[in-house]
């Protein structure tokens, strides 16, 4: 089967898997890994075999950008100290347990154990913030998982690095003490540089679209950016993970102000489009993967005991670092500290995509030419933990969130959203009030948008009072969508008796769906 064959199934694959996750209510990337793990079972189906290239470039760049849009500068900067603790702390205790727990167990080499701990030791940004998207966490909750998942790639990178170099032999020669060394100047390179190049990109990217007004091009430059912040990371030999996340955070920042209303609507849907079809392809992959590898390894051992101890070896290790550091950092604030929070920031620190892409880079052969022993067996841990984790983490975290009732009540955020509607339509009230003192704007002008804003606040102030649940803006939701029905029928039969252009049939269908989408997300 051919690599286009291979993709092109991947993403069938993905898209009845969504839909299937959806119609059960359970997160898609946990669906599309079983997905593609039975598939992978079946007889006929050939070995797929995944470059790292083809993960990191390909794949990599795109769901990085898009999972910087969850997490607001604000929110991260309130649980800076914590992402840090996690993002360095966390990373070095899990590589070592992982390490510790592996060469305890079998004959690898300690150098070889601590790749893999390396590999295993970040959470993954792409599989948190999928699986993130399907519960209402409080918003530095969400900030600090996400933040940590994006942040500790360094950390592991440098890590990883470092065990490699001992594994193929390149550092038999150097003490410990020099290595060491060598990994804090790597880590500090790699982190800061990563940052610089990342802000370069970002201040392109502001510069080039706060000059253009083309929802096409902004599109095409939303589309390039991170892809262009990889690769300028990569070519000065930094990190291109955290180049791309630095300009994603810089961007999202500035967007509202570089950007029109017309452009985001469309960058929007773009992004939605390539996100989905990039998760469907690589979480399929995930689980597509792993029955191939189990194949090369030759043998099956107890690759799945051993897999199922490291899976629980990063959980216990996450709980010991996350709960004494929350309780510290409660009774610091006089607060009496509660088990539910850190369960759940325990529970969120899944693998995925990033460490595959790791994995897969370990070197095939060592510094004299000769094959790396027990890389296929690293291959396979690595690969069986990180599907271990989409799989139980996955299913199992919303219910966790549910009993734990960290989650915001619907009710709270129904209300939240009511104030804020509240407050926009008080402010243009009062912005027609300066218009009309004027005298500059037609009384029929001002009347109208007076009438708009004065339903608003009403359906507001309902919705206020009856604790967010009200919505009688859905008869009229309903009664306007049968209007712009009858509109678009309209508009094609105009068409097709040759009254209008396809140039003027295209830009009126453009406002009547601007239009029903506008209704359709439920403002006014």
């Amino acid at each position: 089967m051919h690599s286009a064959e291979i993709v092109l199934a991947l993403v069938a694959l993905g898209t009845v898997g969504a839909a299937f996750a959806n119609r059960l209510r359970i997160p898609p990337p946990s669906l599309l890994v079983v997905a593609g793990l039975l598939a992978g079972v079946l007889p006929g189906v050939p070995a797929v075999r995944v470059s790292p290239d083809v993960v990191s470039f390909v794949v990599l760049p795109p769901l990085l950008w898009a999972a910087t849009d969850d997490l607001p500068w604000r929110d991260l900067r309130a649980v800076w100290r914590p992402v840090t603790a996690l993002a360095v702390g966390l990373v070095l205790a899990s590589a070592g347990a992982v390490a510790a727990v592996l060469t305890a167990m079998t004959a690898i080499p300690v150098a070889l154990a601590f790749v893999l701990g390396a590999v295993l030791a970040s959470t993954d940004p792409v599989a948190v913030s999928a699986l993130a998207r399907r519960v209402s966490l409080p918003p530095r909750i969400q900030a600090l998982v996400q933040a940590e998942s994006l942040f500790n790639d360094a950390t592991s990178l440098v890590l990883f690095q470092i065990a490699v170099s001992f594994a193929v032999g390149t550092s038999a020669a150097a003490g410990l003490g020099a290595v060491l060394w060598h990994g804090v100047a790597q880590f500090v390179l790699l982190a800061g540089g990563g940052v610089l190049a990342g802000g370069v990109i970002a201040a392109a990217v502001i510069g080039a679209r706060s000059r253009i007004n083309d929802p096409v091009l902004e599109s095409v430059i939303a589309l390039v950016a991170p892809y262009a912040a990889y690769v300028l990371g990569e070519s000065l030999h930094v990190s291109g993970v955290t180049a791309v996340i630095v300009a994603g955070l810089v961007v999202g920042s500035r967007r509202t102000r570089i950007s029109t209303a017309a452009s985001r609507l469309q960058v929007h849907a773009i992004y939605q489009t390539v996100i989905f079809l990039l998760e469907s392809v690589v979480f399929s992959l995930i689980g597509l993967e792993l029955p191939t590898l189990v194949r090369d390894l030759g043998h099956p051992g107890p690759w799945l005991l051993f897999a199922l101890v490291i899976a629980a070896t990063l959980m216990i290790t996450r709980m010991l670092w996350v709960f004494p550091l929350w309780a510290g950092s409660q009774w610091r604030q006089g607060r009496r500290p509660s088990w539910t929070i850190p369960a759940v920031v325990s529970w969120a620190g899944t693998r995925g995509v990033v460490p595959l892409a790791a994995a897969l880079s370990i070197p095939l052969t060592t510094a004299s030419g000769t094959p790396l022993a027990q890389r296929n067996l690293i291959l396979v841990l690595a690969v069986t933990v990180i599907v271990m984790s989409l799989i139980v983490q996955g299913l199992t975290l919303e219910p966790l969130v549910r009993r734990t009732a960290v989650a915001r009540p619907a009710a709270s955020t129904r209300q939240e959203e009511a104030a804020a509607r509240l407050r926009l339509a008080e402010a243009g009230v009062a912005r027609i009030d300066e218009l009309a003192s004027s005298e500059a704007i037609p009384d029929a002008v001002i009347d109208r948008m007076r009438r708009v804003l004065d339903t608003r606040i009403g359906h507001a102030r309902a919705r206020l009072d009856a604790g967010g649940d009200h919505r009688p803006e859905l008869t009229e939701r309903e009664v306007r969508r049968d209007v712009i029905a009858a509109e678009n029928a309209e508009l094609a039969r105009l068409y097709a008796d040759g009254d209008i252009s396809e140039a003027t049939r295209q830009r009126l269908q453009r406002t009547l769906d601007l239009e029903l989408a506008r209704f359709t997300d439920g403002t006014h």
